[in-house]
């Protein structure tokens, strides 16, 4: 069964820069260290990702899987498992202007691995995703890099 985890940062960055970081899957690998292998397989009409094969290894979890993305400016990304190992990985980035120059960022994830796990190993895996897509990207934009 599925559970929904959802969590919120703030980025001391524009939106832009922020949506900028989340669609620069190719370097992801540099800044979200259970992602082992990432690649664009489909771009839409605005140069971002549409369909992209990831492959990870969060320790307890490993998985293969290829997720397709819709784009809504630069306000929010949802995505959605279209084949691989996982049973269902859909979610959500959403931006919001703070209007002091920073941005309040929600990640919402729902998984079903497909597969039994004891629920304090979920619950680490859940974790490290969590903290990789919200603290790993606030340090990444920051950063500037």
């Amino acid at each position: 069964m599925a559970d929904q985890a959802t969590s919120t940062i703030t980025i001391a960055a524009g939106q832009a820069e922020i949506m900028a970081v989340i669609a620069d899957f190719d370097r992801y690998p540099e800044w979200a260290g259970f992602i082992k292998r990432i690649e664009v397989l489909e771009t839409g009409a605005d140069g971002r990702g549409k369909v992209v094969h990831w492959v990870l290894d969060a320790g307890v979890v490993k998985a293969e899987y290829d997720l397709g993305y819709t784009w809504h400016g630069d306000d929010k990304v949802e995505w959605k498992v279209i084949k691989g190992t996982l049973k269902q990985n859909d979610g959500s980035y959403t931006l919001r202007d703070l209007g002091d120059g920073s941005t309040e960022v929600t990640y919402v994830l729902v998984v079903d691995l497909g597969i039994p796990m004891l629920g304090m190993f979920k619950r680490k895996a859940e974790k490290v995703i969590m903290d990789t897509a919200l603290k790993e990207l606030k340090k990444r934009v920051e950063a500037g890099v």
